[in-house]
């Protein structure tokens, strides 16, 4: 592709996830990576080094140069950094959650569709091969088990830990939120959940399950405590079984048939899903730009708002919960 037909984009907060988004908008033709901005300067430099892209001290004059950029800082910054670059016409990419809470949230959402801007939420595992499969095969859901388990994330000197500056609900359990919401074409009718602080001051593993109106059922536990990373989403339907491994593209399906149950064990191909999100952003910003009519991707604000608000009345229905009950942790 011409560079002048690429997207020229830029990326606020290299960290773990930032840093990707550098390395991969580097690699793409779809993408003129203009450059980096970090809180920390030392970290913007080496990222900077590390891929050869320039460095600003600035996210104005970062955004002043690009036409959408990525926000891969801390959830508690997301609509702080957010609404500016929508507000200046830039189109964003922002990781999930799309805030820490709903009002936020749909501050950001007005925000974009007020002026026509793309809004996409950073909730890759849409993009993993296995949702490809089951995304096909969602009718007639009846029941889903998701499992969601990472070990505590290491320190980091002078920061918080990785993502605890919220609970495991808005840092892990909200991409199987997210999932179950776009599998399930129905409304929440009631959910119950429990969760407790281990490690960090919020809560680090939680259970729910969730009742819909059309009589399907979710349940979902998450934990950033685990000592034995998972990452596993079961799918009951009224004559087949499906079990997904997104963490190693594996499956395996069973289905009804006229002598009992036939198996058929599923290998999917691998992918790059954070690629594959990042290039459907670049898709939509550039659709967008040469048609005048805004293009969505694959998880826009609304989708990530949506999620945002079930997380934020899960992690508030525990925290009743425990208070009821005179639970204290810290």
């Amino acid at each position: 592709m011409a560079l002048e037909a690429a997207v020229k984009v830029g990326v606020v907060g290299v960290g773990a996830l930032g840093r990707h988004h550098s390395r991969l908008y580097n690699l793409s033709e779809n993408a003129q990576l203009v450059g980096i901005y970090d809180v920390s300067p030392e970290a913007a430099k080496n990222v900077g080094d590390e891929f050869g892209l320039k460095v600003f001290s600035d996210i104005s004059e970062l955004a002043a140069e690009c036409d959408a950029l990525s926000v891969a800082v801390p959830a508690t910054k997301h609509c702080e950094i957010t609404l500016p670059l929508l507000e200046k016409g830039k189109h964003v990419l922002v990781e999930k959650p799309l805030a820490t809470t709903p009002e936020e949230g749909r501050i950001m959402v007005e925000a974009a569709a007020a002026r026509g801007l793309v809004l996409g939420v950073g909730h890759v595992e849409r993009f993993n091969p296995a949702m490809d499969f089951l995304e096909k095969h969602a009718h007639n859901t009846r029941f889903i088990e998701a499992h969601r388990l990472a070990q505590y994330p290491p320190p980091r000197p002078g920061q918080h830990r990785r993502g605890t500056e919220v609970s495991v609900v808005l840092d892990l359990m909200i991409h199987d939120i997210d999932l179950v919401l776009n599998m399930v074409d129905a409304e929440v009718e009631r959910f119950d959940a429990v969760g407790i602080p281990v490690l960090s001051q919020t809560e680090d593993i939680v259970s729910v399950r969730i009742k819909f109106r059309n009589g399907s059922v979710a349940n979902m536990t998450a934990s950033r405590v685990s000592q034995d990373p998972q990452r596993r989403f079961r799918i009951f339907q009224e004559k087949c079984y499906i079990s997904m491994d997104y963490g190693n593209h594996s499956g395996m399906v069973l289905k009804k048939n006229r002598v009992g149950l036939a198996r058929k064990d599923i290998s999917l191909n691998e992918k790059n899903a954070l690629a594959e999100e990042l290039e459907n952003f670049l898709q939509a910003v550039r659709e967008t730009k040469n048609s005048g009519v805004l293009s969505q991707t694959k998880v826009p604000g609304v989708d990530g708002l949506r999620a945002l608000q079930l997380a934020t009345d899960i992690q508030n229905e525990i925290r009743r919960y425990n208070g009821q009950y005179g639970f204290k942790f810290f």
